[in-house]
């Protein structure tokens, strides 16, 4: 005779086999009259970049002399780009040396040099010029640069940045002096690198062999620097998330390695340009930009999301959420985007917070779905995850589309333009996946494997030759490591303390299914950094940084005045010009205001903006 007992002991056996099997009931949630969207996702070619597009004639401007268009000087310029410093991209020898300064890339050789141009590089630093030479092969300028000879590798792995030279004084301070640019023990995936031997004059860093990594000599009123490793190569490594090695940890650390030759490459340009002007990279004159964001992927994470909106509007700041429209019950959880879900998602957007998307499916597979047809639409789009293992119905455009659609029908009809993957499972195409379906920014790799505490632009198929609309804000810290949040605050304190010191950013990935410790992490994080940080959803600093991006700074003269000339696609406030300490402006111009003597911090609308300067 079957008790009771055992009557729900076998139904929980079967319920719990045919979740095991994928045999979940095929329900999901249904949204009267909603179908959409209705339009499909066009697929447009993405063409390759081209130096044109960077093309500053700024005369104070960092020129850049590319030697060979077949290399990743699109790294390079988006590395720039991020660390603010003004800059153009030539192949016309004539036009780089008309600069102050001019950076070689990626390499100087008789290969890809004539003979009458590598004359003009070795003149260049000696009549004034500061030369920044990219991997110094050959054509006989190892005399200009310090060294004698040099020794190509691909086994280097760390650079140390010297403790006694003013020019890496900086890194030091930073806690930046030393950086892992490749792996021990797959040397193969290493970028290449060279050792300058026997140097004679400036040794401003060096391999873990002793061997100088980067050199350096003064001339009566120039200089030349020879790099020993391609940047725009170790750029796009970790801009592409396909580092090997070379990140210490996956989340939760410092890893600063592009962030400090970036900082650099920005010095070396502030001591050959007298007058550099450099952007900032946080808002408002601050030291730190801060991204609060939320994971909410669990039924339960609803309701406590209300709460921490609640908290953080109560301390006077704006984040994201992340929000999963699970609309189908799977393997992984109940659907929970219904009539009381979204009845907590309108109040925390009614809080002031952004609500953005975490897919539909919330998948371990997601890297791996096939892109899809860009026809996808709701309600026949029906992913499930049927395992761990295996999910079914899913592409990587219907993910897109379907939960934008969703989320921007079933909230308040407010665009919705940030994304975040479950797992940051990251599809090679979904740079131009999310450009395709109407996404701009996006949070989801981390700082440690990009290698950056510092935004930074995407590229189609996380490739080298095609950069696309989309901007990419790395997670600092996660809450999924141990040990839990609130004892790993104090670490968190310090690195935010660290990243304030060069004006990183810190993105906080934290999933409100308790609210205890997490609750507490948060409070106690917000609390301490609100001084010194700049708090924002991924979208207000987006378009911050999208506009930031996209202008153009020039120093012109007119009757005997110096002006700072800004050009502005697009409107930008709070805008942070770091200029030489000699620069005044004028005290009635209402947009620009002074926080010390070399930080000036501008509102400038969509056109173009000029500020007299006095020295």
């Amino acid at each position: 005779m079957f008790t009771r007992k055992s009557i729900l002991l076998v139904f929980a056996i079967v319920i719990i086999t045919a979740l095991f099997f994928g045999q979940v009931p095929e329900k999901s949630i249904v949204y009267e009259g909603l179908k959409g969207p209705t339009e499909r996702t066009e697929m447009t070619p993405i063409p390759d970049s081209k130096l044109s597009q960077y093309n500053n004639q700024d005369i104070n401007a960092l020129a850049v002399l590319i030697t060979d268009t077949n290399s990743n000087w699109l790294g390079l310029a988006h590395g720039l780009k991020t660390i603010g410093v003004p800059f153009r991209l030539t192949e016309n020898i004539d036009a780089a040396l008309k600069h102050d300064v001019v950076m070689v890339y990626p390499v100087i050789s008789g290969r890809v040099m004539t003979a009458e141009n590598l004359k003009r590089l070795a003149r260049y630093p000696q009549t004034g010029g500061v030369l920044i030479g990219s991997n110094v092969l050959g054509g006989g300028l190892q005399s200009v640069f310090g060294f004698e000879y040099l020794e190509e590798s691909k086994s280097k792995t760390k650079i140390t940045f010297a403790s006694d030279e003013p020019l890496t004084e900086k890194l030091i301070n930073l806690g930046q002096g030393e950086i892992k640019i490749g792996s021990e023990t797959k040397v193969s995936t290493n970028p290449g690198t060279n050792a300058y031997i026997n140097p004679n004059g400036l040794t401003l860093a060096k391999y873990e062999d002793g061997s100088a990594a980067i050199t350096g000599r003064l001339f009566e009123n120039g200089a030349a620097f020879a790099l020993g490793i391609d940047l725009g190569q170790l750029i796009l490594k970790g801009h592409n998330f396909s580092e090997v090695d070379i990140s210490t940890s996956y989340v939760n650390q410092y890893q600063p390695t592009l962030d400090s030759l970036l900082i650099l490459i920005r010095e070396l340009y502030k001591y050959g340009e007298p007058d550099a002007v450099t952007l900032g990279t946080v808002p408002d004159g601050k030291s730190l930009s801060v991204l609060m964001t939320h994971d909410v992927d669990y039924k339960k994470s609803l309701k406590n999301a209300v709460k921490y909106a609640r908290m953080e509007k109560g301390l006077g700041i704006r984040s994201t959420y992340f929000i999963q429209s699970k609309y189908t019950h799977d393997y992984n959880d109940t659907s929970f985007f219904d009539d009381e879900g979204t009845a907590y998602i309108k109040e925390v957007k009614t809080l002031g917070m952004e609500i953005a998307s975490h897919s539909v499916s919330h998948s371990l597979q997601f890297d791996s779905f096939d892109l899809g047809s860009g026809n996808e639409i709701y309600p026949n789009y029906q992913p499930r995850v049927r395992s761990r293992s295996r999910t079914s119905g899913a592409t990587l455009m219907g993910e897109l589309r379907v939960s934008k659609f969703i989320l921007e029908n079933q909230i308040d009809g407010s665009t919705v333009t940030a994304f975040r993957p479950g797992y940051l499972r990251i599809p090679r195409k979904l740079p131009e996946a999310l450009m395709w379906s109407g996404y701009k920014y996006s949070s989801s790799v981390t700082a440690n494997k990009s290698l950056t505490h510092l935004p930074f632009q995407s590229m189609k198929s996380r490739g080298y030759k095609n950069e696309v609309d989309i901007f990419e804000f790395p997670v600092t810290v996660d809450d999924e490591t141990l040990p839990r949040m609130d004892k790993r605050l104090p670490d968190a304190i310090r690195l935010a303390d660290t990243l304030a010191q060069y004006g990183g950013l810190f993105v906080v990935l934290s999933h409100p299914d308790v609210l205890s410790y997490k609750y507490k992490f948060a409070e106690g994080f917000i609390n301490h950094t609100k001084a010194y940080a700049w708090f924002g959803s991924v979208s207000d600093f987006g378009d911050w940084w999208s506009a930031r991006n996209s202008l153009e700074i020039k120093i012109e003269s007119k009757e005997g005045q110096k002006y700072l000339s800004i050009s502005c696609p697009k409107d930008i406030k709070g805008l942070t010009l770091n200029v030489p300490k000699n620069y005044n402006f004028d005290a009635d111009e209402e947009n620009i205001k002074s926080q010390n003597a070399h930080k000036w911090i501008v509102n400038c609308f969509e056109g173009h903006a000029s500020f007299k300067v006095f020295d």
